[in-house]
């Protein structure tokens, strides 16, 4: 099944983040906090402003991006997770 967001909404798929400190301790599952960095999967066609034109997103599919914490809704599609949001609720695109 394929996923197309509409509007200005971005579909993000979290990257699991390293389980073990610096120092070489593995932090067990319940302590792990949710991941706020992700890759874009999908970006809708752009928000349409009051005179009908569309703004195009700035990001795009393939972007590793960071959120907030308890920004979008998680749905789950065909085994994976994946968090639908508006491209407001993104913080920033990492580069490099």
């Amino acid at each position: 099944m394929k996923l197309r967001p509409l509007q200005d909404r971005v579909v993000v798929k979290r990257v699991e983040e390293e389980k073990k400190t610096p120092g070489g301790i593995v932090i067990p599952d319940s302590a792990a906090e949710k991941p706020i960095k992700g890759e874009v999967v999908a970006v809708g066609p752009g928000k349409r402003t009051d005179d009908g034109k569309v703004n195009a997103p700035d990001v795009k599919q393939g972007d590793t991006v960071l959120f907030g914490k308890y920004a979008g809704t998680e749905v789950k599609i065909d085994g994976d997770e994946l968090v639908v949001m508006r491209e407001d609720d993104l913080l920033a695109v990492i580069e490099g």
